[in-house]
Parts: C-alpha cells; structure tokens; sequence
C-alpha cells in the first residue's frame, strides 16, 4: 500500500498542469496552424517530387504553370501558418508567465508568511526566471507536436514510394528521441541547481545593496564583496556546466539528424539507381531528407525544454506550494478596547504584561534594545502566537483568534527602519490614495519642509530606498505615513531617532495631539515623546519595573533618568 506522500502528484507537475490546462484553447489553435505550418514544409519537396514527375511525362506549358500556382498556395499556407500560430503561442505563453510572476508575489505579499527557506532575492529569481521558463511549456508542447505532424507526414510520403523509406524515418526518430530523452535529464537536474545558485547570488547582491552604508561605515564592504564573488562563481561555474550539457545535447541531437538525413538520402540513390522509385521520388526523397532535419531538431530539443520547465516548476512550487507559518483565525477586533500582553516570553522578554486602555498615549521605555525588536516583533505579528508564551489581545481578542487582515486593519506597527520605496512623498504616504489625513500627517511628522523645499511638493520624485532623502527625512516620512493611516491602535517603535532635538519635540507635541482619543504606544527612548505620553512603561530586564509619568520617574527613579536624560 502506498504512503500519503507517495499518492500526491509532484507539486512541479501540478504547476505545469495546471499552465497547460489554462492554455488549452490557444494551444489547439497554436498546434493546427503549426501543424499546417509543418504540413506545409512537408508538402513543399513532396510537391517538387511531383512536379518533377509530372513534368518528364507530359511536358505541359499549363501543367508546369499549374505545379507554380500550386507551390505559390502552399508556401502562402506556410508563411501565414506559422505568423498567426506562433502569434497566438507566444501571447498565451507571455500571458501565462505573467500569471505565474504575480501569483508568486502574491504569495510572497500574503500577510502570513510561508514557511520556506529562501531569501528575497531568490524569490525575486522564481518569480522572473523560473516563472518564464516554466510558462514555456504552453509553447513547446504545440511545436512538438506540429514537429510529430511533419515527421510523420515525411514519413508517410517516403512510405509510399518504397515502405523501407518510411520505416527508416521511423525507426531513425525513435532512436534518436530515445537517446536524446536520456541525455534531457541531467539537463534538467544542471539547471535546477544552476537556478538555485543564481538566486543564492540574487538573494547575497540584494542584501549586500540593503546594507551598503553599515558596511562601508565598519570597512566590511571588501568582506562582504568577496563573499559575493565566491557564491557568483559558483553560479558562474555551474552556468558553464549547463552550457557545455547544452552544447553536447545540441550537437548530438544535429549530428543524429544529419545522420538520419543522409541514410535517408543514401537509401533513395540506391533505390533509384536499383530501378525501384523513380526519378520524381528521388528528387521528393532528397528533399524531405532535407527538409527533415529542421523538425527533426525542433521535435529533439522539445525534451530539453520540457525538463527546464519542470526544474523552474519545482522552484515555483518552493513558494506556492509551502504553508503558511500560522494558521490564523477568523474574528475581527472589538471596537473601541485597547492593547493588552499577558506574560508574553519570547526571546528576551521574560513573562511581559502591561495594557492599554482604548484612547490611551502609553510610551514604553525599553533599557535593552533586543527586548524593543522582540516586542514590536510579536505585536506586528511578524512572530506566530505559537510561538510564544503568553497571550496577545488586540481589540479584546487573543491574537490566534483575529484574521491577520482585521489586526492589520485595527493596529499598525511601524518598525523603526521603515522601508522607502520609489515614487514620490505622496505615493509613499499613501500608497492607496484613499488616506484623508495626508496634511494632518504631514504637519505632525514635520515633513513640511521637506514638502516646501521642492517646486513638485508632494509628488517631488523619491528615489529607491529614499536615496535622495537624508535619514531624518527618511524617518519623518515613515512616520508620515503610519500617521496617514489613522488606525485604530497605532505602535511607534523608535520614531525619531535620525531627528535632531528641537524637530523631536515639535513631532511629540503633534503626534500626541494628532492622535488624541486613538490608541497609541511608542517605544522609544526620545525624552519628548516620553514627556508627551499620558503614562511611561519601563521595560527592563524583559518585564515591566516601573509605571509613572515621564516627569515622576524622573524625580524618583535614579536608572531611568540615567537612560533616558540627554
């Protein structure tokens, strides 16, 4: 009896499946205009044949004219064939490829994450690379069987004139695909793992250009450069390996053909010259002889191209087909409760338990910066609630039970490296464009002389990662958009440490008043955002040691004005 996972189909093969499935119209149409293409080529030397034997029994003026007008109709077949089939191929082909691409950043985009050991860069390989080449499948399987149309056409014309003709094109073709099929495999096997390697070199350049400044900033840039030149030679080194099994399937598969061809021609000299077909058969048996080696070599590569499909399909299965980290729940927030963490143990936090009232500015002053990630970690949901101890609530529910979209939707947590993305200041506070507080966030984050400085205000152009922004601007901008988009429960972490004193202050001002009656914590060690909090948390050690206002720890607590003062 088999095993479960001896019962389920490759992932690979449901991909590729499901591709040919989607694509059955075009590829009906596709393979009867390439087979007509194909039938057409075929029929071009058969009708020379003819001609030729015509043409030495009737020696007809009318006869010959009629043969050009007949060979006139067959190569306007051909051409017009292969221009609206192959048009048709391609577009189902880039059209599928286009799916693939967007369902694997979907995936990669959904707000739970797939447990999968890969990083972003070869994600970003499969969803380009493999997903083209995995979409390739929709093409290749028409052109292998137009090329079988035409193989079997010339076959069946040399039969006709003497049956050891059609048997040899037979024979030859099944010789040659049986050891082209087996020469396929490892084509299939070096380029996966050439795939593999490039989306290693991908995913070590994208997170060699994420890090640049702390690199240069320690001297470990010429480290880190050495590293990606050892995993991009390794992928160089495993690309030449692919094009040297590419280069000996390739010529194998032309030196068989050829092979094929010339026993074919040989075989019909000697039938010709023993009297056995006639001349206008010679002649059509040298030109399919000739003719055949095209579809011959197109029908040989078709496996090559089958197994690179299925490699870059297997990849795509690595994303589509792996589970999500957590199962979430299916409930929404109550509206109008606050935030609560019930001995929450999680790397360094240590039994974690403080609330939030509804409406209440909470600021958490966090001694060890490890315990500030791992906390924004866990409220963010970036951590899986069973993976902790302790409960989350947000909106009075445990967090297992809440849809990850309806906690996105109550609660923000913006990190304190805040990506920037490329666009402009307005794209990148409101990516929707359905925010109405676009100005109230503006004003509060300080970004208004960001905003006056440029002719284009708000849609002044902003380069990848914010490159264009000092990293004051960078970090007023995140803050503008968290505050753009007016949530419920709204998590600060570390909002104004690129900002200089005086800005600081004016920013806590505003944001404590832009956020009056709206939930709101703030983990920082900022004086004025501390100031600016209706009550402070003190994180220490992993555990909550005191709660006060900013001023009253002040006066009464030697350790927090030794963290916090400056």
């Amino acid at each position: 009896m088999k095993t479960p996972d001896t019962q389920r189909p490759r992932p690979g093969s449901d991909i590729l499946r499901t591709a040919l499935r989607r694509n059955v119209g075009a590829m009906v149409w596709g393979t009867v205009l390439m087979g007509l293409y194909q039938a057409g080529e075929t029929a071009f030397p058969i009708a020379l044949g003819l001609i030729v034997e015509h043409t030495l029994q009737h020696r007809s003026p009318a006869s010959l004219g009629l043969s050009i007008g007949a060979l006139a109709v067959i190569i306007t077949t051909v051409s017009l064939s292969w221009r609206f089939g192959m048009r048709v191929l391609q577009k189902a082909n880039t059209t599928e490829a286009h799916r693939w691409r967007v369902q694997v950043a979907a995936c990669g985009l959904q707000p739970v994450a797939r447990d999968v050991d890969l990083k972003s860069g070869e994600v970003l390989t499969i969803a380009t690379e493999d997903a083209d080449q995995t979409a390739d499948i929709v093409e290749v399987v028409p052109l292998l069987i137009s090329s079988l149309v035409a193989v079997v056409v010339a076959a069946v014309a040399l039969g006709l004139a003497d049956i050891r003709l059609g048997l040899l094109v037979i024979v030859g073709t099944v010789a040659i695909l049986s050891i082209l099929a087996v020469m396929s495999r490892r084509i299939g096997a070096s380029t996966q793992e050439q795939q593999a390697r490039v989306a290693r070199a991908g995913a070590k350049v994208a997170d060699l250009i994420i890090g640049l400044r702390p690199l240069h900033g320690f001297g470990g840039n010429h480290a880190a450069f050495g590293s990606y030149r050892k995993v991009s030679t390794d992928a160089k080194r495993q690309a030449i390996t692919v094009a040297r099994v590419n280069g000996t399937y390739a010529g194998t598969a032309l030196a068989l053909n050829a092979v094929l061809a010339a026993a074919v021609s040989l075989t019909a000299g000697w039938l010709a010259f023993d009297g056995r077909i006639t001349i206008g058969e010679l002649v059509m048996a040298v030109g399919l002889a000739q003719f055949i080696i095209e579809p011959l070599k197109m029908f040989s590569e078709m496996p090559k191209y089958v197994m690179m499909a299925r490699a870059s399909a297997e990849r795509m299965a690595l994303v589509l087909t792996a589970p999500p980290v957590t199962v979430p729940g299916s409930r929404r927030p109550e509206a109008d409760r606050g935030l609560a963490v019930d001995r929450v143990r999680y790397g360094s936090l240590r039994g974690l338990t403080f609330e939030v009232a509804a409406g209440e500015f909470v600021a958490i002053a966090v001694y060890q910066p490890r315990a500030a990630a791992d906390l924004a970690s866990v409220l963010a949901v970036n951590v899986a609630p069973d993976a902790y101890e302790g409960v989350v609530r947000i909106g009075g529910r445990p967090v297992a039970e809440l849809s990850v979209e309806a906690v996105r939707e109550h609660m923000l947590v913006n990190p304190y490296d805040g990506e920037i993305f490329a666009g402009t200041l307005r794209t990148n506070m409101d990516p929707s464009g359905t925010s109405r507080m676009v100005p109230e966030a503006v004003e509060a984050s300080m970004l208004t002389d960001v905003v006056a400085l440029h002719r284009d205000g708000l849609d002044y152009a902003v380069r990848d990662r914010g490159a264009n922004l000092s990293g004051g601007q960078r970090q007023r901008l995140s803050l503008a958009r968290a505050l753009a988009a007016d949530s419920d429960v709204l998590v600060l972490h570390n909002p104004t440490t690129a900002v200089d004193a005086v800005t600081e202050q004016l920013v806590a001002r505003n944001v404590a008043k832009l956020r009056r009656g709206r939930t709101t914590v703030v983990i920082t060690s900022s004086p004025a955002l501390l100031d600016a909090a209706d009550r402070v948390l003190v994180l220490d050690d992993g555990v909550i040691t005191a709660e006060d206002t900013h001023r009253n720890l002040l006066a009464g607590d030697a350790d927090y004005c030794l963290a916090v003062a400056r």
